[in-house]
């Protein structure tokens, strides 16, 4: 049975849009990959500072909440803001050198 003109584009739009759909994700799904990396990374970079007690808890817990609206913002869209945000926290999270650490040692 032939199949009719209407049948085919149908089938063709059909195809397109999947594609699209598909493609769309593809990319929705890679940026929210990035986040989600920077995300990890500072998540070991903020247990490593609590466990070697470098830098003081409070500055660990704004650092958390700070990371919560990176997070919303990454869900946003707006994914080069976000991973800015988790620049910015990251070197927040630097440990300071004492004087005498930083003195070279003369005698």
């Amino acid at each position: 049975m032939p199949k009719t003109l209407f049948e085919r584009l149908s089938r063709s739009i059909l195809v397109a849009m999947g594609v699209c759909i598909m493609a769309t994700a593809a990319t929705a799904g890679s940026f929210t990959r990035g986040c989600a990396a920077r995300d990890l990374q500072l998540l070991m970079t903020i247990e490593a500072r609590e466990n070697t007690g470098t830098v003081p808890a409070e500055k660990l817990s704004d650092a958390m909440v700070e990371m919560m609206h990176a997070r919303i913002v990454c869900h946003q869209g707006r994914v080069l803001d976000a991973l800015a945000l988790y620049d910015a926290i990251d070197e927040s999270l630097q440990p300071i050198l004492s004087g005498r650490a930083q003195a070279p040692n003369i005698r």
